[in-house]
């Protein structure tokens, strides 16, 4: 009786099925930021928190998350008129008009954890490695710095929360953020009470670092465990000490820095005058302390690190945007410590 081999296919088609609302609720009738951040992540984002809603609502979760992220996007007009934004290319489409009311239960629903999770998704280097600008040698330049200056509104919640600064009278946040030079782009964020101190912040932030890393910093970051824990990651750094911390010189290398050891970190030290000149001629100089990893003198003179430094002044750009470009001058709407969390 003969034998009939069945060969394997060279192709193997896989298939998925997903199932979306209908109607008003369809995935295209969100707007532009679908394209952006797909229905997909955000239906995964809501699984993964358990926020999904029960049941059908007029206000399901999905549309609780874009109505989020367009509030931010508008933040001087109140909710109906973010809603009118969200839903205006629905001509034709019967859309539920929800109250004020209806639209900040819809948020306290939600909650922070899927906007939390949607962000830790969407962070991280935007550069691709040849991307120009991105890169010092092998390493990809990043910087950790904090903004405090972000106010908000002045309720008895947020002050249990966050107190209350004197300079200006209302509770203010401590937002500190490792970004990626070159783009701008947000490696990671936390915040919280302006109390705990900028190290303690981006002590969270040290599991985003890797050995292909160089980060930049202004004084405040050079505290002994700091720069300690900053080297276990294997990344490199090159930061601003503060003016009272005095550095052992133990060799004097050929462009003029020198060998020393800060706690038990061992680092290069490099002294530099900087003047900077205006476009309307003033002139500004200051003397700058410079500690780093990057030991070799040869292959990292002393004149190209001092220029590297100054792209650390790219994260103060990224702050200006959201202080006086986003927020121009406001205050975050939300007055209790999770509505501060969403928009944040």
């Amino acid at each position: 009786m003969p034998r009939h081999c069945v060969l394997p296919s060279a192709l193997t088609a896989i298939t998925r099925t997903v199932t979306v609302a209908g109607g008003r609720f369809a995935p295209g009738h969100l707007g532009e930021l679908t394209a952006i951040v797909p229905f997909e992540l955000v239906d995964a984002v809501l699984s993964e928190t358990r926020t999904v809603q029960r049941r059908l609502r007029d206000l399901p979760s999905r549309v609780g998350v874009y109505f989020l992220l367009v509030m931010c996007l508008f933040p001087e007009v109140g909710y109906r008129l973010v809603w009118d934004k969200l839903t205006a290319g629905l001509s034709g489409v019967p859309v539920v008009c929800p109250s004020a009311k209806a639209l900040r239960d819809l948020r306290r629903r939600l909650g922070s954890a899927p906007v939390r999770a949607l962000f830790d998704v969407l962070a991280g280097p935007l550069a691709r490695p040849t991307t120009p600008g991105v890169r010092f040698g092998p390493y990809r330049t990043v910087s950790f710095d904090g903004c405090s200056s972000q106010r908000v509104s002045d309720s008895d919640r947020n002050r249990a929360w966050l107190g209350r600064t004197s300079h200006h009278g209302y509770p203010t946040l401590e937002l500190m953020t490792l970004v990626e030079t070159g783009t701008r782009g947000l490696l990671g964020a936390v915040f919280g009470p302006t109390a705990e101190g900028e190290t303690s912040y981006a002590g969270r932030l040290l599991h985003l670092l890797r050995p292909d890393m160089l980060v930049l910093w202004d004084r405040g970051f050079d505290g002994n465990a700091f720069l300690s824990a900053v080297t276990s990651t294997g990344a490199q750094f090159l930061g601003r000490l503060r003016s009272n911390r005095r550095t052992p010189v133990l060799t004097r290398l050929v462009d003029g820095s020198y060998l020393s050891v800060i706690g038990t970190v061992r680092v290069r030290v490099i002294d530099a005058q900087i003047t900077v000149t205006c476009t309307d001629g003033s002139v500004f100089t200051g003397s700058y302390r410079l500690a780093t990893t990057l030991t070799d003198a040869r292959r990292f003179p002393a004149a190209v690190l001092v220029d590297l430094y100054h792209q650390r002044w790219e994260h103060e750009s990224a702050y200006y945007a959201l202080r006086h470009t986003i927020m121009n001058g406001r205050l975050l709407r939300s007055g209790d410590p999770i509505g501060i969390e969403q928009e944040m």
